[in-house]
């Protein structure tokens, strides 16, 4: 019987908690579906965030400073229609079709969406394997769940080189799938 790895990965913003699951999905041999978050810039300031469909690149806003209406955190706008049409469709195909769950990130930005409430809980109930990011100071009970129920990694810059390797190699122990 296959052992489901459940991992939640945390730290402060720009510690590096994309780069780690992105080096983890290079490494791994599961078929992986679900959302990454990753920032916008333009003349090397930061204008926004992105969110990226895993299994298909699609890619939307997820928050932007120029972004007309919608939740305000911080100095961001959050986009509700890309998070929902891409992120929350994402993980929503990846609870029904692949091996691996990734969510990056539960923040307050994307817990905005009410679907994104609700897809994330659909992953946490399913039995596929899952790799969810998460803000280090999100009060919301959601992300306490995620940090109650997964195995929990926290980044920091002095952990996170060697961070992916140590997941994957929970990954390893965890699951019937071959690993070279």
């Amino acid at each position: 019987m296959t052992v489901k790895v459940r991992i939640a990965i945390t730290g402060r913003p720009g510690v590096g908690k994309t780069t780690v699951i992105e080096r983890v999905l290079d490494r791994i041999p599961l078929s992986a579906g679900g959302m990454l978050t990753a920032e916008i810039r333009k003349c090397g300031h930061r204008v926004g965030f992105s969110v990226i469909d895993i299994a298909t690149d699609r890619n939307g806003v997820l928050a932007h400073l120029h972004q007309g209406k919608g939740p305000k955190i911080g100095r961001y706008t959050v986009n509700l229609h890309d998070l929902e049409e891409v992120g929350v469709a994402a993980i929503r195909r990846a609870v029904l079709e692949k091996d691996l769950i990734v969510i990056d990130e539960i923040a307050p930005m994307e817990l905005c969406s009410p679907a994104f409430i609700q897809a994330v809980e659909k992953a946490l109930a399913s039995s596929r394997h899952l790799l969810i990011s998460t803000h280090a100071h999100t009060d919301h009970p959601l992300a306490h769940r995620v940090h109650q129920e997964l195995e929990l990694f926290r980044v920091k810059l002095s952990t996170r080189d060697n961070m992916a390797e140590t997941i994957v190699e929970a990954f390893k122990s965890g699951s019937d799938h071959a690993y070279d």
